[in-house]
């Protein structure tokens, strides 16, 4: 919900913010995806159109935000005792999928780059960029070198 509605997520009770992220999987299309072991959900990530993310048109950090009707891979959740498995990059091979069926031109996100600075140091909601990188996205911006833009560019359909 961060990237929906900017600071205004920790302002707000979480159980608000539970309620409005309720209503958006109610009112469609299903905001992300979800990683399964049997039926236990063990992790997610938002993925949708960059114009649906409010705030991240705004976020300083990510200016300029580099041109393009993109989708973006934007946040990740995976579930403690998961963590560190290949859930994220499970998540980040179903997300291009998902974008590149629902005739996405490409899909960015914006990880925490740990080669750059220390893990423990960085925010990793977004992702890891080696991880992205491995799933082939490449730098296309970003003002800090901890946080790059990545971007997968997809082959138009015939």
């Amino acid at each position: 919900m961060y990237w929906r509605i900017g600071s205004a997520y920790q302002r707000r009770p979480g159980a608000e913010n539970r309620q409005g992220f309720r209503a958006r999987v109610r009112e469609g299309p299903p905001p992300g995806l979800l990683a399964f072991e049997g039926d236990l959900a063990v992790g997610w990530c938002q993925v949708t159109p960059r114009d649906e993310l409010a705030f991240l048109q705004r976020a300083r950090r990510l200016q300029p935000l580099p041109d393009g009707p993109v989708w973006s891979l934007s946040c990740f959740y995976v579930r403690r005792g998961y963590r560190r498995r290949g859930v994220s990059e499970a998540l980040v091979r179903a997300a291009v999928e998902h974008a590149r069926a629902a005739g996405a031109p490409a899909l960015e996100a914006y990880p925490s780059d740990v080669r750059q600075v220390p893990a423990r140091s960085l925010p990793t909601y977004t992702g890891i960029a080696s991880v992205f990188e491995r799933a082939g996205f490449r730098r296309v911006g970003g003002n800090d070198p901890a946080r790059p833009i990545l971007r997968r560019v997809f082959r138009a359909r015939r």
